[in-house]
């Protein structure tokens, strides 16, 4: 598996993404997850699954240096004291003593990014959290954090498929040497409609998601948190790893619509 080395830490290239998971489910869905290889598990406060993502890495026997876990801290708590409180919760809901990664879950419009990286780097600092980064940040957002505040980020964790284009903040992330970590790579289950994927697809005896986790992973500075909720999913999206696109594919999947968003709350920042 390749890994991106930043600020500290090293980012496995695929991981595995837990959003809208919870209790039991979730827990069987990281456990086998784990089995199978993945060594990057995604979750975040607001999911609701941290205690059974940490119940899990608990069981699944493999030393806690060998997992990557990231969390989130929400919106509404992007206070000094607010982040503190959020962190604390997250670290006894996961039942570990640090996280790999903390991250801005979504930014907020009356936030102090000062004061806020100011508190991440000090819970860095004390070994709580062994890197911090940030997740739906704009470009100006990027900008701020990283030129003005000088904050050593690790990520940001975006939406980024096939069918939407993220060129703006991922030329910026790769002139800083930033990895970007692309949550709904697959566009919530939609590729299997688009026949240029399909054909791609049958080319390789491959799937659509194989095919649209493989043009990610091909990009520099870039990796994916696939879901998958079952152990054949899973495995598939592992096995995108092995799959070679050639200049044809790129050229037909350059063709794509590259404006449709399917992650966009009423507290999302204005994205253009």
């Amino acid at each position: 598996m390749q890994t991106f080395a930043t600020q500290g830490i090293h980012l496995p290239a695929l991981g595995f993404g837990t959003f809208a998971m919870q209790g039991a489910e979730c827990q069987s869905a990281v456990e086998s997850a784990l089995a199978l290889g993945y060594r990057h598990i995604d979750t975040a406060e607001m999911y609701g699954n941290e205690q059974a993502v940490g119940a899990a890495i608990a069981a699944s026997g493999i030393k806690r240096e060998d997992i990557h876990l990231t969390t989130k801290v929400w919106h509404d708590h992007l206070t000094r004291d607010g982040i503190r409180r959020a962190f604390d919760t997250s670290l006894a809901r996961l039942g570990l003593d640090h996280v790999d990664l903390y991250l801005v879950h979504w930014p907020a419009p009356a936030m102090n990014l000062a004061e806020i990286f100011e508190t991440l780097m000090r819970l860095r600092e004390e070994g709580r959290t062994r890197a911090i980064g940030v997740a739906n940040f704009t470009l100006p957002l990027l900008r701020q954090a990283v030129e003005d505040i000088r904050a050593p980020i690790a990520c940001n964790q975006v939406e980024y498929h096939v069918l939407l284009d993220q060129s703006p903040v991922l030329n910026y992330l790769q002139s800083k040497s930033i990895p970007l970590v692309a949550y709904c790579p697959l566009a919530k289950g939609q590729l299997a409609e688009r026949p240029e994927l399909l054909a791609i697809a049958r080319k390789h005896q491959a799937t659509p998601a194989q095919v649209a986790l493989r043009w990610l992973l091909d990009q520099m500075g870039v990796a994916a948190i696939p879901k998958a909720r079952h152990p054949e999913r899973q495995a598939a999206n592992l096995a995108a790893l092995q799959l070679s696109l050639d200049a044809d594919d790129r050229r037909a999947i350059a063709a794509l619509p590259k404006d449709l968003r399917y992650v966009n709350p009423a507290f999302a920042p204005a994205w253009d």
